[in-house]
């Protein structure tokens, strides 16, 4: 397999830690990257070492050694090029922005610590997510709905690497779509901002200026999730082992699953577990060191 070190600090720190892996796993050199590292905005070191003897052991003691040292390691089975994929699919709140957006607007009721309970609860898979979501949603009946704008205008911000991430898969010739658990107050704008091709999420019912407590429609949950991955995929007359899906929620495995590289940002740990590709310390930008 290949092993890919991404790490955030100096080389003062990280140099003796990259040489030490290295000298685990019998590698005889460190390769370049990839012609996409000078893209990267906060990644100072990035390796590839090829053709490593891969065991669960191996896995374990490098995982630990890097965690420690901030380090994201990437076990893949092969060289990627970015070229073998055609979609880009992501999960919107605290993937690709940093906030989750309900807990914001359940801020605007003074309810953020119940509501944020729930979706960390339903996140971790203790919770099934339609009966989460419809829990959480009913806890807002009656906020006035300015407070949507209010969260986009104050609160949500971009994940670390989002847009440069975007530039280099948009350049590539890759379209993107943003499914979510969320709202589509958020995803229209964001579709907006950063020219994304594909959206969709849960419609929030307001009557007379107000929200209800309701949600329009089918729930977006993991079903509908990995089921509007495969829509598009039809539409764009591709298949799912040409998408790129990444993650950090429960809610989030089942399109993972059907991808042809998954990727978990800043995960819960049953993600992380399950996914090819974990984010655990640097920017969404770091998508771009997989690829040769």
């Amino acid at each position: 397999m290949n092993l890919i070190l991404q790490a955030t600090t100096d080389a003062s720190t990280t140099l003796p830690i990259i040489h030490r892996i290295a000298d685990m796993v019998g590698a005889k050199q460190l390769m370049a990257v990839n012609p996409y590292v000078d893209r990267l905005e906060n990644h100072p070191h990035v390796y590839r070492l090829e053709n490593i003897t891969y065991t669960t052991a191996l896995k374990e003691q490098i995982d630990a050694l890097c965690m420690d040292a901030k380090i994201d390691a990437h076990f893949l089975p092969k060289t990627y090029r970015l070229s073998d994929f055609k979609l880009l699919a992501m999960d919107m709140d605290s993937t690709l922005i940093t906030i989750e957006c309900i807990d914001e607007i359940a801020d605007m009721q003074g309810l953020k610590p119940q509501v944020a309970a729930i979706t960390e609860a339903a996140m971790r898979g203790e919770i099934d997510f339609r009966t989460s979501l419809n829990q959480r949603v009913a806890l807002l009946k009656g906020l006035d709905a300015t407070a949507l704008q209010r969260v986009y205008d104050e609160r949500l911000r971009l994940s670390p690497g989002a847009e440069a991430m975007l530039k280099t898969v948009q350049q590539a010739g890759l379209q993107t779509l943003l499914v979510s658990g969320g709202f589509t107050f958020f995803t229209d704008r964001i579709k907006t901002r950063l020219q994304l091709d594909h959206t969709h999420a849960n419609v929030l019912e307001i009557i007379d200026g107000k929200l209800t407590g309701r949600v329009l429609g089918d729930i977006v949950d993991a079903e509908e999730k990995k089921n509007t991955v495969l829509r598009t995929c039809a539409k764009l007359g591709i298949t799912p082992k040409e998408t790129i899906v990444m993650g950090d929620g429960a809610n989030d495995l089942a399109m993972m699953g059907i991808a042809g590289l998954s990727v978990a940002f800043r995960a819960k740990p049953v993600v992380r577990a399950q996914a090819d590709v974990a984010f655990n310390f640097v920017g969404l930008d770091g998508l771009a060191a997989l690829f040769s």
